[in-house]
């Protein structure tokens, strides 16, 4: 079939899986970042582009998942296996209220040595001593393997740790919702339906969620779309049901480095592993001509460098992602750049002709 600009620059009708397959594998480069521009602009219409000042806060680096392609976690047991106490992550945090900060995203790894108080005192103690920073912590697979210390289910380990205090869920560990793939990168990982299933829950109880997607890994253009499919239906279903469900979506390319993953399939697999920009960015514009029930893309410079988030906001993008202040997961896998200043990301966003608005997490303009 052909696709016509007008079938993609509306609201209906929605593309197809194959309709996406047939954009992705055969539109002229240029022009699928215009069509997915114009859809941006049909949904977020203002010429906005949103930015938020937080701060990425890593827990712990224990876990017991083994991901292929991660360079940032340690063995429970290692020498270089870390926990920070409570007060070491409040001084984080205040030195984010410093300088304007609205949120954490505290992320980890499935860490057996922590029990459910340990989660419910430190997110309590947090909230008193910081309670206008909103708290969106840990992902799908730290909910599941609390789950498993606690032998508590993950809605029961989700519903506590609001009680104490956590705003979010993250997205994390998503990397792509198709089990050939997460099988393949990591095996001790939870099904895509696990994944789904916890972000279901959290969406109920009215915690903040995301949705994100990790491409590079070897995978068909139809495991991508495959991907988007699945978070696109969760989010049918969410609607549906009143929730909000995923306030925004964000992909990057893996990292490959300085880990394990990368170095083993270098030689006969190079090719085949990882994403340079061009392909970022087309990937980038489908995920906004297909993912028409969220309402925003965030373009991710972390990975992609700066320049090219820039492009990315001609590609479909409409939120340039956040300060951070630091970053300790993907630089571990060779990045050097682990935060940007609030300036930086405002003229970053104004050179490229649009209006910057800081942002909290739920997207609401500060």
């Amino acid at each position: 079939m052909t696709i016509t600009n007008s079938a993609i620059t509306t609201y209906g009708p929605r593309l197809s899986p194959a309709d996406a397959l047939e954009l992705y594998e055969k539109k002229p480069f240029f022009e699928l970042l215009n069509l997915a521009d114009q859809k941006r602009k049909i949904m977020s219409p203002n010429n906005i582009v949103t930015y938020l000042v937080d701060r990425n806060i890593n827990y712990t680096n224990a876990c017991t998942i083994n991901c292929q392609f991660c360079s940032f976690y340690r063995p429970p047991g290692h020498p270089q296996v870390y926990t920070q106490t409570t007060d070491q992550i409040s001084d984080r945090i205040s030195e984010l209220e410093s300088i304007g900060g609205t949120r954490i995203l505290m992320q980890g790894g499935v860490n057996p040595e922590l029990d459910m108080k340990w989660y419910t005192d430190l997110l309590s103690e947090l909230k008193r001593r910081h309670p206008t920073i909103a708290l969106d912590c840990f992902s799908p697979i730290e909910i599941e393997g609390i789950a498993d210390v606690t032998g508590l289910s993950t809605l029961e380990v989700l519903t506590e740790l609001k009680s104490a205090g956590m705003s979010g869920l993250p997205g994390g560990g998503a990397e792509m919702l198709v089990d050939e793939v997460r099988s393949d990168i990591s095996p001790i990982k939870g099904s895509s339906q696990n994944w789904l299933k916890v972000m279901e829950e959290a969406q109920s109880i009215g915690l903040t969620t995301s949705a994100t997607n990790v491409i590079g890994f070897g995978e068909t253009l139809q495991q991508r779309i495959s991907h988007l499919d699945k978070i696109r239906n969760l989010q049918d279903k969410a609607i549906t049901n009143g929730y909000t469900g995923f306030t925004s979506f964000i992909a990057w390319p893996v990292q490959l480095e300085n880990n394990t993953f990368g170095k083993r399939n270098r030689g006969t697999n190079k090719t085949e592993m990882g994403a340079g920009a061009v392909e970022y960015l087309r990937h980038l514009a489908i995920s906004r001509l297909y993912l028409d029930n969220i309402s925003h893309i965030q373009a991710s410079w972390p990975t992609m460098g700066l320049e090219v988030a820039q492009l990315g906001l001609t590609a479909g993008a409409d939120d340039i992602g956040s300060t951070m202040m630091e970053e300790n997961v993907v630089s571990a896998s060779g990045t050097t750049r682990t935060s940007v200043d609030e300036h930086e990301l405002r003229r970053l966003i104004t050179s490229a002709g649009y209006v910057p608005r800081k942002r909290d997490s739920d997207y609401n303009h500060i």
